[in-house]
């Protein structure tokens, strides 16, 4: 009988152990080894070569070396094409990565109906082909070039697209694929980090764009070892509240593209739609005349969105105050309430804070620091700000108001929606405001 070794494997970063420890050395990871058991009887190559992919080339001098401009080739999803930096490059490894159900499977099929002309080659490892016939019909998909493959093994799917050569290969999921040569079940760390290179090779030697779908993990993390978005050259992050029709593509890595470019979608039953003027999608519902509401500009990659804040101040009626956020961290509204009491004046001590972002949307830009003060002061007071006002700036811990990138670009954004007034920070040579308590002052004029 072949003897059983056991070892441990971190489920974040791939460290070792002999054993099974809380916190992993490595990453610093809580509660992430995993047992899995080696056959040191039979000891597998993970390096055996996959036929078609073995390394050919020679070294070439770097002027040797041949480009084209035009390599690039569009979605026709202008949304999704601006998130790429242009269109998908010809040999490119993208990764797609969202919770389930927020679209990531549709978006893939909602590119072979924007190219009906283009070869594309979806390998399904969580649909059969019935299923994804019904999806592409609701999608209004009816194309003669897409291929559907219910296949998982990895030497299967290679030596398909080495037949068909196609211009696009999907794999939905890279969490279902595995390698037999492996011992362990498919989705292991070990089967992903494997298949994940095999796809990369796949890609650049057979120059084939390639699109692996990822799941992510509870902490909204793509599952697997954290070298899987190390391999590719572009991680994508489909994020949406379940709650909202929308949803973001966002980049949080490209090598041929601006990082943090978002795309803006809506999810409606024929699909996902484009929408190319969001600020209006997220200020479509705003109140008017209601206290404790205020307009910021933040901005997502290159994109300035126009975000409404809403706070709500109630005297305590216990004896700890509450403090409440959604879409806001909490402890940078520990902060701003810290300083509105020191700097300006205002008293939170004994009221309730609650505070939101409409829509579900989550603001993280520092420019959003001067709209959620005055929000805060608005609904203590109660007195409404003007509706007509959009605030800009970061707010120091001295109460000062503090300047942020691309401020023409986020007051051309109001102003093209209607806001005649925009409170920014004062810049050399322009007029702005200096502290928040200025700001607040003349937010409630």
């Amino acid at each position: 009988m072949a003897k059983q070794k056991t070892q441990f494997v971190c489920s974040n970063c791939n460290h070792n152990s002999a054993k099974w420890l809380g916190s992993c050395p490595s990453c610093g990871k809580w509660n992430t080894f995993q047992e899995s058991r080696v056959d040191s009887s039979k000891a597998v190559n993970h390096k055996a070569k996959v036929e078609g992919l073995e390394s050919i080339e020679r070294p070439q001098n770097l002027n040797e070396v041949e480009t084209s401009e035009k390599s690039r080739f569009l979605s026709n999803i202008n949304e999704f094409d601006r998130v790429l930096g242009g269109g998908f490059l010809n040999g490119a490894y993208i990764l797609i990565g969202g919770e389930p159900g927020v679209g990531k499977s549709t978006l893939t099929l909602q590119i072979a109906k924007s190219n009906p002309d283009l070869k594309i080659l979806y390998c399904a490892g969580e649909e059969s082909a019935g299923q994804i016939k019904q999806r592409a019909k609701r999608l209004g998909v009816s194309s003669n070039n897409l291929l559907i493959y219910n296949e998982t093994q990895i030497n299967k799917i290679i030596e398909e697209v080495q037949k068909i050569q196609p211009d696009l290969l999907i794999v939905d999921s890279i969490q279902t694929v595995y390698r037999t040569e492996l011992q362990s079940m498919p989705g292991s760390i070990q089967q992903v980090k494997e298949c994940a290179a095999l796809f990369q090779q796949l890609a650049k030697k057979k120059n084939i764009t390639t699109i692996v779908i990822g799941h992510v993990t509870k902490e909204g993390d793509i599952a697997g070892p954290r070298v899987l978005e190390h391999m590719v050259d572009t991680v994508l992050q489909f994020e949406g509240d379940k709650n909202y029709t929308y949803r973001l593509l966002r980049s949080l890595k490209n090598r041929f593209g601006p990082a943090q470019e978002v795309g803006v979608f809506e999810m409606k039953e024929d699909g996902l739609i484009e929408v190319s003027n969001p600020s209006e999608l997220f200020i479509s519902d705003k109140t008017e005349g209601v206290s404790g509401n205020a307009i910021v500009c933040t901005m997502e990659g290159s994109r300035p969105l126009l975000i409404e804040v809403q706070a709500l101040v109630t005297a305590s009626a216990y004896g700890t105050p509450q403090r409440t956020s959604n879409g806001f961290d909490r402890n940078r509204l520990a902060l701003l309430l810290a300083v509105l009491e020191k700097r300006a004046g205002y008293s939170f001590s004994n009221h309730d804070v609650y505070l939101n972002i409409a829509g579900g949307f989550r603001l993280n830009d520092p420019a959003g620091d001067l709209g959620v003060c005055c929000a805060l002061v608005s609904s203590l007071v109660d007195r409404a700000i003007n509706q007509r006002t959009a605030f800009i700036g970061e707010v120091g811990l001295g109460g000062e108001v503090r300047t942020v990138p691309h401020i023409e670009q986020r007051k051309k954004e109001a102003a093209k929606l209607g806001f005649q007034n925009s409170v920014v920070p004062q810049g050399k040579g322009s007029e702005g405001i200096r502290y928040v308590k200025e700001a607040i002052k003349k937010a409630l004029e």
